[in-house]
């Protein structure tokens, strides 16, 4: 497919916006012709975060993976799909398993089989930042070819994005719903960890955390946390996290 034939034309988007009958709709409609368009034969996971003095929002996504994938950094306040747009620069991760600086959140994505991320700026006026967010379940998902269209297709969005922006405010994130979020994503950060060392699947490893919250008459967001705050990057995570809290304290971080 010739490139022309990929990158939607800046009449098209224009016509996608006044079409659509609000900003949420348009968002949602934008991302799934991205998804559609960027991926070939195989569609990626793609969604739009939106930053502005409220903090980030995925405003919206091709799919609910997609979503939750870009919601899960928001815990940790950093990111590909953060730091791309707060430093307004393409970030690709082509094996997410094997990347460093995001260990947390590569850790909090295990349960969706994510392996590559690419994340791009798209231009927005003072006050907004925005990202294109791209994910794909295979190893080395972006080829220098599919860097280059994502990197133009995000700049072919910004015009009408910018547009959007200015005619639709973004909804305000309700500070309950960012709180639930934050808990969500320690939780599956935790449960990913879990499932890395003990091999087992999300559903067990879900079970063991529910379990040592049980013993310990502690929520389990609040287990999630000290798991993330106390492992060691190799440490064995087993199934001693489900006994009680009385033992030490020492002892028990060293099972961790």
């Amino acid at each position: 497919m010739a490139r022309d034939d990929v990158v939607p034309t800046a009449e098209q988007l224009q016509d996608l916006l006044l079409e659509s009958p609000g900003f949420t709709e348009f968002l949602l409609e934008l991302t799934a012709v991205s998804a559609s368009l960027l991926g070939g034969d195989t569609p990626l996971l793609c969604a739009i975060t939106v930053e502005r003095s409220d903090g980030p929002a995925t405003v919206a996504s091709s799919s609910e993976r997609a979503r939750r994938l870009d919601e899960r950094q928001y815990s940790f306040d950093d990111g590909p799909c953060l730091t791309a747009l707060r430093q307004q620069r393409v970030v690709l991760i082509p094996d997410l398993e094997a990347d460093e600086r995001w260990r947390r959140y590569a850790l909090a994505v295990t349960p969706d089989g994510v392996r590559s991320v690419l994340a791009v700026p798209i231009a927005t006026d003072p006050g907004a930042q925005a990202a294109l967010n791209c994910y794909a379940l295979a190893v080395d998902g972006f080829g220098p070819e599919t860097v280059a269209l994502v990197t133009e297709h995000a700049a072919s969005l910004s015009r009408i994005l910018r547009l959007a922006l200015r005619v639709h405010a973004t909804e305000p994130y309700p500070e309950h719903l960012r709180s639930a979020l934050q808990s969500r994503a320690v939780v599956d950060a935790a449960v990913g960890l879990v499932m890395l060392q003990n091999r087992c699947s999300h559903d067990e490893a879900l079970g063991i955390l529910q379990m040592a919250a049980r013993h310990s008459d502690e929520r389990l967001h609040v287990i999630a946390q000290d798991l993330l705050k106390h492992a060691a990057p190799n440490a064995a995570v087993n199934h001693d996290l489900s006994g009680g809290r009385g033992r030490d304290d020492a002892a028990e971080r060293d099972a961790l």
